[in-house]
C-alpha cells in the first residue's frame, strides 16, 4: 500500500451509489401506479432503464461505470453487469481499502444531483415521499460504518417549509451535509442570490451542514452542444470537461450576490468542480469587483470575493497533476478537497477502457514534493472539519 494511504485517512468527497431498482417502488405505496420512479425494460436502447411517471429518464446503469470495458458514452444494458461494489455496501468498503479509501461522502445518481427529476412526477406528496424515500434508504445503505460511508440528504427544495423539516430529519438521523441543486431556475424557482432561500441556509448554517453543489444539476446544454456529424466520443468528452466550469458561476453568486456575507458561518462545497481554474476566476472576481465599484455599492461587504470564498468554500480535484501544485501555491491548502467520483465515467477507477490509474497511485505523483502537513489537509483535514468527522 502507498505511503499517503497508509499515513493519512483520505476522505474522498465525491462519490455515488447506484440506486437499486426496488428504492422507491419498495417504500413508496402502491397507490401512485406506474408515478413512481422504476424500472424497465428500453427494447429500442436495449438496456434497463428509469421512469418517472412514466416518462424514461436515464439508463439504469448509465452511471456506473467503474471497470467496465467499454469507453462512455458506451455503457452496461443491466446493473447485475457490474462490480457489486458500485451498489452493494459490503462490497463497497472492499474496494475503498483496495483504493486505500477510509471514507467516502456519498451522493446520488437517477433524481438528478440536486433531486430535480422529482419535479416531473407532477404530484407534491409522492415527490416529498419519493425525497423521503431515498434519504432513508440512504441511511440504511450507509448504516453498515457510517463513519466511512457519509450519507447527504436530497431536499425538496420546491417546498421551504418540506426542505427544513428534512434536514433536520436527517440531521438527526446522521447525515452530514445538504445536496443542493446549484441552478434552481431551471426549474423555475428562484436563483441562487434570491433572498427567499435563506431560510434555507440558516437552517443549514444552524444545523451545522454543509451545501454541496455538485455539476450537472441545472441546465444540462452541454449534451446537445456539438453538432451530430462530432463523433459521440469526443462528444462526450468534452461534455465531461465543461461540468466543471458550470460551477464558476455558483461561486460568482456566493461570493458577490451576497450569500456568504448574510451566512458567514456556512460551509459551500462545489463537487467535481477541479481545482485548476479557481485562482484564476477568484483574480478575477476580485478585479471586477473593485473596478466596476461594487466595493462603493456594498460597503457592508468587508470582504472580497477571494476572501469570502477562503473563509467559506471548497473546491475538489481528483485527476489533476500540473495545475495541482500551483493551485495549492496561490490559494493555499485550506480550500481544497480530493475525490474520485466513484463509480462515474470520470472518475479515477483503474478498466480496460480508461486512463484512470488507482487512487493510491494517483496521490503519490500528484503529491510528490508536497508537504504532508498540506497533504493531510487537502485528503483529509479539511473534509473532516466541514463535515464534522472524526
Amino acid at each position: 500500500m502507498n505511503a499517503i494511504v497508509k499515513e493519512f485517512k483520505v476522505i474522498d468527497t465525491d462519490t455515488h451509489v447506484i440506486e437499486p431498482y426496488d428504492l422507491w417502488t419498495s417504500r413508496i405505496s402502491a397507490k401512485y401506479g406506474d408515478k413512481v420512479p422504476q424500472v424497465h425494460w428500453d427494447a429500442n436502447m436495449n438496456e434497463d432503464a428509469w421512469y418517472f411517471n412514466g416518462e424514461r429518464t436515464g439508463a439504469a446503469a448509465g452511471a456506473a461505470m467503474a471497470g467496465w470495458h467499454e469507453y462512455p458514452p458506451k455503457r452496461p444494458q443491466k446493473l447485475e453487469m457490474v462490480d457489486p461494489s458500485l451498489y452493494q455496501n459490503k462490497a463497497r468498503l472492499k474496494k475503498m481499502d483496495e483504493y486505500g479509501i477510509y471514507a467516502q461522502i456519498l451522493y446520488p445518481n437517477v433524481a438528478g444531483f440536486g433531486a430535480g427529476r422529482f419535479l416531473g412526477l407532477g404530484d407534491t406528496e409522492l415527490m416529498l415521499a419519493c425525497v423521503k424515500a431515498y434519504n432513508d434508504w440512504l441511511t440504511e445503505w450507509a448504516s453498515i460504518d457510517p463513519k466511512r460511508l457519509i450519507a447527504q440528504c436530497a431536499l425538496p427544495f420546491w417546498d421551504l417549509d418540506a426542505t427544513v423539516a428534512e434536514m433536520t430529519r436527517c440531521a438527526r438521523m446522521g447525515h452530514k451535509g445538504v445536496i443542493f441543486c446549484a441552478e434552481p431556475e431551471t426549474f423555475g424557482l428562484p436563483k441562487l442570490t434570491d433572498p427567499h432561500w435563506d431560510r434555507l441556509w440558516a437552517a443549514a448554517q444552524e444545523l451545522g451542514l454543509p451545501i454541496n453543489f455538485h455539476v450537472g444539476a441545472g441546465d444540462m446544454w452541454y449534451f446537445d452542444m456539438m453538432h451530430p456529424s462530432v463523433k459521440p466520443h469526443a462528444a462526450f468528452a468534452s461534455m465531461g470537461a465543461l461540468f466543471s466550469l458550470d460551477l464558476a458561476q455558483t461561486i460568482a453568486q456566493l461570493t458577490c450576490g451576497g450569500v456568504c456575507h448574510r451566512f458567514p458561518k456556512l460551509n459551500f462545497v462545489v463537487v467535481e468542480s477541479g481545482v485548476g481554474w479557481i485562482p484564476y476566476q477568484l483574480a478575477s472576481l476580485d478585479y471586477q469587483w473593485l473596478n466596476c465599484g461594487a466595493h462603493k455599492e456594498n460597503p457592508e461587504y468587508k470582504l472580497l470575493p477571494s476572501e469570502f470564498f477562503k473563509r467559506q468554500i471548497y473546491g475538489s480535484f481528483w485527476f489533476e497533476r500540473a495545475t495541482l501544485k500551483p493551485t495549492i501555491d496561490i490559494l493555499g491548502p485550506d480550500n481544497i478537497l480530493y475525490e474520485t467520483d466513484f463509480p462515474h465515467p470520470t472518475s479515477m477507477s483503474p478498466g480496460p477502457a480508461t486512463s484512470a490509474i488507482a487512487p493510491a497511485d494517483y496521490m503519490e505523483l500528484a503529491f510528490d514534493g508536497i508537504d504532508r502537513k498540506i497533504v493531510e489537509k487537502i485528503v483529509h483535514g479539511n473534509a473532516a472539519r466541514i463535515y464534522h468527522l472524526d
